[in-house]
């Protein structure tokens, strides 16, 4: 069984061998209390996909399990708990625990602890201010209003609920539900009055107008002397989210524009910003936008930068230095519909295309600032490299990729060269194990080579495969092989004796100063070249035997 944000597996020893299982168990619950809530299944381990044969548990062992959990717990809802059966005929327990809404769960012993993907962690004390925010801004969505579904535009509902049971990736069950049935299925209403989320995507512009604070959004275009010449406001409320996204998209043509390239082997036109990253952006600033806060959603144009800015920080949890692997939530049903009806990638996923798009394309990867107040994320427009554009391209037009290893390939292409641990830090990765489901696909395709081991293993695009593109690449030293490089050296030492590797470095300059440094302790080391000095101000020179035999 797959661990996820919603599902935690335990073994049934947790609950047979005393206090400490207890504890680890409580800490689950609580994390799930103060997310998004979800399922304690304990009786399968986590890497089984059922319980053990002839597994049986008593409905006392259950009654006793829930009640040392409540004593250990404060502030957890349960929602449900039962003793279910296997197809195999063993028993397991599942618990289910509701988000909370309004307050912080804690433990017994006064720790709090929140889920990010399919681990629960601790909150530090100086992130409680962050958490209860959140509380705001979970249950904005479902505050009820004094609004009835007659007095709603028949047309809205109409339109909404066609768009849902003609999406493909909604399931049938939602589908075949009754009109009533879906609306609740989406929270838009509650108890037969619309809440919150209901008036923003059903309402008309009077009533999501008396919404606290509705999405406003502000475009403004800068020329070269940051003087405003264009402005676009959509306050009026008149759009749905969806209607305002389409609206906005249909409005900024500056964002549009293209460059021309002259290439026969290239496309001849590339987007400034690619629209699949453009849209993901603007949807995830509908979609985290914190609707307990009035501030503007603003889109500011330069001529060669956009920056999008929404109100709230990141979701807790989520920092600019962790978003491509670290999942995060706020407004989650206004997201569900967002996904349902194929507006925006699916959970975790959205940056990942931004990242794949952008490098598809030759660009710099986003910068991202964040505060409590607010998220930016600003796009160059430049393409930094026309060489790794047509190197990606290329590939990308011959081998089946999938979206990790596109983003892999487009980086070490532009850097031509690149460390293992470069790579990590850049896919915001915690360890070289990771690092592998964004290389293997290149590495097995032999697209990417690898150079070195361990903390000096390397990636370089495959020679070979750059010879058989024909794409006129610009030769480069970055990808010199390590004896290349150490005859090098000792040329340029035999022109250039008692040099430092400052100066080695001047000149042979696409080489990286660590793999000059590596090839000079190697070459001392064979008594090759000799160090002169010490470590601050040494200098190299050819060893005695090799200057003899020069002069020779």
């Amino acid at each position: 069984m797959t661990e996820n944000q919603s599902v935690e597996y335990k073994s049934i020893r947790k609950i047979r061998t005393g206090d400490k299982g207890f504890k680890e168990l409580a800490k689950t619950c609580v994390g799930f209390a103060n997310s998004l809530g979800g399922k304690v299944i304990i009786g399968i381990e986590d890497n089984d996909s059922y319980p053990p044969i002839n597994q049986l548990i008593e409905n006392s062992e259950l009654n006793e399990t829930m009640t040392r959990l409540k004593n250990l717990t404060s502030a957890v809802g349960f929602k449900s708990y039962q003793i279910l059966k296997h197809d195999n005929n063993s028993d397991f327990i599942e618990i289910e625990i509701s988000p909370n809404k309004r307050s912080i769960a804690i433990t017994s012993d006064g720790k709090v602890y929140t889920r990010f993907s399919d681990t629960c962690v601790p909150v530090a004390s100086e992130d409680l201010h962050t958490l209860l925010s959140e509380r705001d801004n979970f249950i904005w969505e479902l505050i009820p209003k004094k609004i009835e579904l007659k007095d709603i535009p028949s047309e809205n509902i109409h339109l909404f609920l066609t768009e849902i049971r003609n999406s493909d990736v909604v399931r049938n069950h939602v589908k075949n539900m009754s009109d009533l049935d879906l609306l609740e299925n989406y929270n838009l209403i509650s108890s037969g009055k619309l809440t919150n989320l209901g008036v923003l995507w059903l309402g008309d512009y009077k009533q999501r107008s008396k919404l606290a604070y509705p999405i406003e959004v502000k475009y403004i275009v800068y020329n070269d002397m940051d003087e405003v010449i264009r402005k676009i406001i959509w306050n009026d409320h008149h759009f749905n989210p969806k209607e305002l996204l389409y609206e906005i998209e249909s409005s900024i043509t500056e964002l549009n524009y293209e460059y021309e390239i002259a290439d026969g082997l290239l496309r001849n036109k590339v987007r400034h910003y690619p629209k699949e990253a453009l849209r993901e952006l603007l949807v995830n600033s509908f979609a985290h936008k914190t609707y307990t806060t009035a501030t503007d959603i603003t889109i500011q144009v330069y001529p060669e930068s956009m920056k999008i800015t929404s109100p709230g920080g990141f979701p807790y949890g989520v920092t600019k230095d962790n978003i491509l692997n670290t999942k995060g939530r706020r407004n989650t049903h206004l997201i569900k519909i967002f996904q349902d009806l194929k507006l925006m990638e699916a959970e975790g996923s959205g940056y990942d295309l931004i990242y794949e798009k952008l490098i598809e394309d030759g660009k710099q990867l986003p910068v991202i600032t964040s505060d409590f107040n607010h998220v930016s994320v600003e796009l160059k427009s430049r393409i930094i490299d026309i060489e790794s554009l047509k190197i990606t391209e290329y590939i990308l037009k011959h081998f089946k990729l999938n979206q990790k290893s596109k983003i892999a390939l487009g980086i070490i292409a532009r850097h031509k060269k690149l460390l293992s641990t470069k790579l990590s830090k850049i896919l915001q990765l915690s360890d070289e194990e990771r690092l592998r489901t964004w290389t293997s696909s290149l590495t097995k395709q032999e697209i990417i080579l690898t150079r070195g081991s361990g903390k000096g293993n390397a990636f370089i695009i495959n020679p070979k495969l750059l010879s058989n593109s024909k794409l006129n690449i610009k030769p480069t030293l970055k990808t010199i092989e390590s004896h290349v490089l150490e005859e090098l050296i000792q040329k340029d030492l035999e022109i250039h004796p008692l040099s430092s590797i400052g100066q080695i470095k001047s000149r042979i300059k696409d080489v990286d100063k660590r793999d000059i440094q590596k090839c000079l302790y190697k070459l001392v080391k064979n008594n090759k070249i000799a160090a002169i000095g010490s470590k601050t101000y040494r200098k190299y020179r050819l060893a005695e035997k090799k200057r003899n035999e020069k002069e020779i």
